[in-house]
């Protein structure tokens, strides 16, 4: 079977951002488009002969095409074995795994994560390394540059492959093998956590609800949840992987995931419901009349993760992303260990990782995860809530409160003004940023962009967001979001700090109306943007 050159014109705006390409699904649907990105990412990886690569995504619409182009291109290119979920179907963190337990080269991963799916939605494709982890700065701007000089592309003229049936196949001179989605990441997770004594406790009448959101978690979490835990059948809601995720949006936060939101809220509600999004990679956390948000999870996750047998050992460090409230920081300080701030992206997180500094990572964008892959993992932070749960016979509000009483409580909240024009986006960070540089208003300590040092590899990331440090030790960050398809988005974080003994109780938003009121006048936000509101709370 004899490679085929196709000449291609480069295509303008195939930049990689902090989770990869994302674009309307039509734009990758344009003849040529994934050829020209996929050819880009084999160029800049220094080729495929003789690889082995891991290759799935969420199933969302037109995943399965860009699959078998994939494939067929890595097999002209010489690679040696392509592992590739059943159907076409890995969660991000499964994928993860996946290429560290078999020694893969790399992956490629096919997903717009929480964005919604379908012919008019979103679509997405990154690239991760060996190590499992989200391709780092270096190698996504050659993947760029490969991406505005290229003249041709190799693939095979064949049929598509059955991605259905299980085992191996061959694709020209390469090796592909079928796997079962699920197995693999089902088996890491029974040696990181108690699954004896989260059988118990569900046996003993604790309720719980996991909506995944028509999304990839289904299988994962029926197997894991309603199969090996023995949660009654039904547990897990909207289970089955869809093309357009149910035509809804599967971003886990109150917002997209209501129904599980007003479930959990009722009085004859479950004692804990969680969900996850369309690659599996973020979580939502709920108790009986309590939302968790990422951050206070992230922080609680922290102080009790010895609990789990995976993390009896203690931890090494945490890591949270800027925007990420500084709760996991007061664990971090009480239990002795390093506390790491990196820019929004997981890849940071990688170096910290593999270097043994940090055990435990989170993002305020409902993500966390630990050293066991090198993505955030949705259904890990479940697992390990669940643990905890088990281990210390209390409710989730009980367990939060009890925190809040131990460190403090970091009131926290994300407001998003979603598809802003690009220009007065850039216009409003640009003004906040030149504040930085003049006299600073009344009640305002610091402004200022946030720059990071690898403590690892010494790589520094400029300009990865504003920061307004407040008198009173209040904070506000803004920055730009790189998640979306169209126009800009303007996400802001408020954070406010109350002391052990203080009021603990208060409701978040209007503990941080005051904050959110401030940035308003110090960069005219609503108006500028033309919005009386955020477009979402979190």
């Amino acid at each position: 079977m004899t490679p085929v050159t196709k000449p291609i014109s480069p295509f303008e705006g195939q930049k990689p951002g902090t989770s990869g390409l994302r674009k309307k699904t039509r734009v990758f649907m344009q003849p040529g488009y994934v050829e020209a990105f996929v050819q880009s990412i084999f160029n800049a990886i220094g080729g495929c002969a003789g690889k082995t690569f891991v290759i799935g995504g969420d199933g969302r619409y037109f995943n399965a095409e860009a699959i078998q182009t994939i494939l067929r291109m890595a097999a002209a290119s010489g690679a040696a074995r392509a592992i590739v979920g059943q159907g076409g179907l890995l969660s991000t963190p499964a994928a993860s795994n996946l290429i560290r337990v078999r020694g893969a080269d790399g992956g490629l991963i096919l997903s717009a994560s929480h964005n919604p799916g379908g012919i008019d939605e979103d679509f997405g494709l990154k690239y991760n390394i060996s190590n499992g982890g989200p391709a780092p700065e270096g190698v996504t701007a050659a993947i760029f540059d490969q991406t505005k000089t290229l003249r041709e592309y190799y693939t095979l003229d064949t049929d598509d492959l059955d991605l259905s049936a299980i085992g191996e196949t061959t694709l020209g001179g390469m090796t592909v093998e079928i796997v079962d989605p699920v197995t693999d990441y089902a088996a890491l997770m029974q040696t990181l956590f108690d699954f004896d004594a989260i059988r118990a406790l569900i046996a003993d009448g604790f309720t719980l609800r996991f909506d995944a959101m028509h999304a990839v978690t289904g299988p994962y979490a029926k197997t894991i949840i309603e199969g090996m835990l023995g949660a009654p059948e039904g547990t897990v809601l909207n289970g089955v992987p869809s093309v357009d995720f149910g035509k809804g949006h599967p971003d886990p936060n109150p917002i997209w995931a209501k129904p599980l939101v007003d479930m959990v809220m009722s009085s004859d509600g479950p004692d804990f419901a969680a969900a996850s999004d369309g690659d599996g990679d973020r979580n939502m956390i709920l108790g009986k009349g309590v939302y968790v948000t990422p951050s206070d999870s992230l922080a609680v996750l922290a102080a009790n993760a010895p609990l789990a047998p995976g993390y009896a050992r203690g931890l090494a460090g945490v890591a949270r992303s800027m925007p990420t409230s500084r709760a996991a920081d007061r664990v971090a300080d009480k239990l002795g260990i390093g506390a790491y701030e990196t820019p929004t992206g997981w890849k940071f997180f990688g170096n910290l990782l593999d270097a043994g500094k940090a055990t435990l990572c989170g993002e305020e964008s409902a993500g966390t995860g630990s050293d066991h892959v090198r993505e955030k993992d949705g259904l890990w932070a479940v697992l390990l809530w669940l643990n905890i749960l088990a281990k210390r016979k209390m409710s989730v509000k009980d367990i939060l409160l009890d925190h809040w009483q131990t460190y403090g409580r970091d009131y926290y909240s994300r407001h998003d003004y979603e598809a802003v024009d690009s220009a007065v986006a850039e216009g409003i960070m640009g003004d906040l940023k030149a504040l930085a540089d003049g006299p600073l208003p009344d009640g305002i300590q610091k402004i200022d962009s946030f720059s990071y040092t690898d403590p690892v590899d010494g790589s520094v990331s400029h300009n990865q967001g504003m920061r307004v440090f407040f008198d009173d030790g209040a904070r506000a960050v803004m920055r730009l979001s790189g998640t979306g398809t169209e126009g800009a988005t303007i996400r802001v974080y408020l954070e406010r700090y109350e002391v052990p003994d203080g009021d603990l109780t208060n409701e978040t938003q209007d503990a941080l109306a005051p904050i959110a009121a401030a940035v308003d006048e110090l960069t005219g936000l609503k108006e500028r943007s033309g919005r009386t509101a955020p477009d979402v709370m979190t």
